[in-house]
């Protein structure tokens, strides 16, 4: 007899099959029957004709902090999300000495829009090296299924401390970080994560430690996965990192490589396109590289206090390493600003904003006689007081105290390019970081946008096509073995949805992180159940639940990958 049975489903299986009528059971975990009739349960479940479906594997998240409070990883399991990888970038918290701990967190708090406060009240540091971190996660348990990437910005800070955001590695201490990644991969890693993104700066303004390292650091950390002959290699890259040196170490190591963020850039309209032909190119000589892409438009809140999209101007350096209360005058500066015009005079297809201010809008102010701009446009405020956009911003910030918000809408907003980018056999559909950027923007639900907007709405592609690039695709490019499919045998993640109705709902603002620190989320419209390893965390009313304790978790912290 099965644990479970669910009745009267339309199977997708993730692996691209047609849709069919059908049952499933569920065993240990694991999925033990499937077809029309398999048989009764101790439990039945009909899911009245709605689609059963393999739970999301989301491969680009940032729980690295939440994790060590949070074993559910909300909002993740309530938009259907069965599995996660966390870790990219590099942007980890392990391995981490005691005394770099503050570092780490402010880091984070710049580079991945995170609050210090509630890293303060939330990170449970019982851990040093990355196997220890490891180690406690799996005594704590965890809602979705958990894989996790050995960071290059927290390596280096390991081993070069201060040192780390500021000068090139020797050959004894790129030994030493070698060894780290090798410790970390027999501890169970999915692989080694870095970025090589001008955006992607750390507490004082400095560049994330994986910004200084060069070629050769870069290819002998790489040999590490090589080596064992396990692992994935996977960057956020800037644009000094060429496709060719990435298919290099592709050819060198037999290892798969991830390129991440090919977002469109509607002032570089065609470059990303031009990087996935040239990663298609490399996959057609026999390396596994793929080019990771979002179907979600790139939109950010933020305050020009911190201002992560502006960071990767290149003139906005010296507001980027300004103390606060040196902040205003910089921000007021003639020659600043127009150095900042002349940046953006230049469009950069690795910058996130590139000077689209009528993209750009002012969302939330603080004083009474200024909420007739709300919702307008910056180009347009400025055109009618007959300033520079630029000038109407920081004008507008510095009067306000930079309590100002603004959304700025900065990638991927031309639909058709997007669907173009979908669609391309180079790409790998990605890019929530969910658990980051908290106060910026909530793209957890990635995968019902997907379905909602992409499949039913647009029609870009059917929904088997759709399901399977978000579940069986990535799980085997990962080496995630026996999920992302409905298949006998296969760890039982499911999700059932109405495809008439699956989308994400609107983002909106919540205090639940320690210390009542706020975060942006949104929910889920058209699921009805998320089951993980065959146990069921997200019920018919979307409310998701951890289990009454450790034991009762059932997440896997995953450690055994394909090779």
């Amino acid at each position: 007899m099965h644990d479970l049975v669910i009745t009267n489903a339309r199977i997708c299986d993730g692996l691209g099959s047609a849709l069919r009528p059908g049952s499933l059971g569920v065993k240990d975990g694991r999925i033990s029957a499937l077809g029309e009739d398999v048989g009764s349960g101790r439990e039945s479940f009909d899911a009245g004709g709605l689609v059963l479906a393999p739970g999301i594997v989301d491969t680009h998240t940032h729980y690295d902090a939440q994790i060590t409070w949070d074993p559910s990883l909300n909002p993740s399991p309530a938009l259907g999300v069965t599995t996660v990888v966390m870790g990219n970038c590099g942007f980890a918290i392990a391995p981490c000495r005691a005394a770099d701990r503050d570092l780490t967190m402010r880091n984070l708090v710049r580079v991945e829009g995170m609050s210090l406060d509630a890293m303060h009240a939330g990170i449970q540091w019982r851990f040093e090296s990355f196997p220890e971190y490891m180690d406690m996660i799996a005594e704590s348990g965890v809602v979705p299924n958990l894989a996790a990437f050995v960071g290059h910005s927290a390596v280096r800070t390991y081993v070069l401390g201060d040192d780390a955001p500021r000068r090139q590695a020797t050959v004894d201490e790129i030994a030493q970080m070698c060894a780290i990644v090798r410790e970390a991969m027999d501890a169970g890693a999915i692989g080694f994560a870095t970025s090589t993104s001008p955006s992607h700066n750390g507490a004082s303004g400095e560049p994330m430690p994986s910004r200084l390292a060069n070629d050769e650091e870069l290819r002998a950390l790489v040999g590490v996965l090589g080596e064992a002959e396990r692992g994935i290699f996977m960057l956020t890259k800037g644009g000094g990192t060429s496709i060719p040196f990435l298919e290099s170490l592709a050819a060198e190591t037999s290892r798969p490589v991830m390129i991440a963020a090919l977002l469109h850039n509607s002032t570089n309209p065609d470059g990303v396109f031009q990087e996935l032909d040239q990663i298609r190119d490399a996959r057609e000589r026999g390396h596994k590289l793929y080019g990771q892409v979002s179907c979600c438009p790139l939109t950010m809140e933020f305050t020009l206090a911190a201002p992560y999209p502006l960071e990767g101007i290149a003139a906005w350096s010296p507001a980027l390493t300004a103390a606060p209360g040196d902040l205003p005058g910089i921000l007021a500066d003639t020659g600043f600003r127009d150095s900042v015009e002349g940046d953006l005079s230049e469009p950069a297809p690795v910058r996130l904003f590139n000077g689209e201010w009528h993209k750009l809008r002012v969302l939330e102010v603080v004083k009474p006689e200024n909420r007739c701009f709300e919702g307008h446009d910056v180009a347009e405020l400025a055109a009618a007081e007959g300033k520079r956009p630029l000038d109407w911003m920081l004008d507008l910030a510095l009067e306000e105290n930079l309590r100002t918000t603004f959304v700025a809408v900065l990638l991927n907003s031309d639909d058709s390019a997007v669907a173009k980018l979908l669609t391309h056999p180079a790409s790998a559909i990605a890019l929530s970081d969910a658990g980051a950027h908290l106060s910026f923007f909530c793209d957890a639900g990635f995968g019902l946008h997907l379905l909602g907007y992409w499949v039913r709405e647009r029609q870009v592609m059917s929904l088997e096509e759709g399901v399977r690039r978000l579940t069986s695709e990535p799980a085997d490019i990962y080496g995630i073995r026996d999920r992302g499919r409905l298949s006998v045998g296969a760890h039982a993640d499911l999700l059932l949805f109405d495809p008439q109705r699956v989308a994400r709902g609107s983002s909106r603002r919540v205090f639940d992180l320690p210390a009542g620190a706020p975060r942006l989320t949104s929910d889920a419209i058209g699921v009805h159940g998320v089951w993980v390893n065959g146990t069921r965390v997200v019920d018919d009313n979307g409310v998701s639940s951890d289990g009454a304790g450790p034991g009762q978790r059932p997440g896997q912290l995953l450690r055994e990958f394909a090779s």
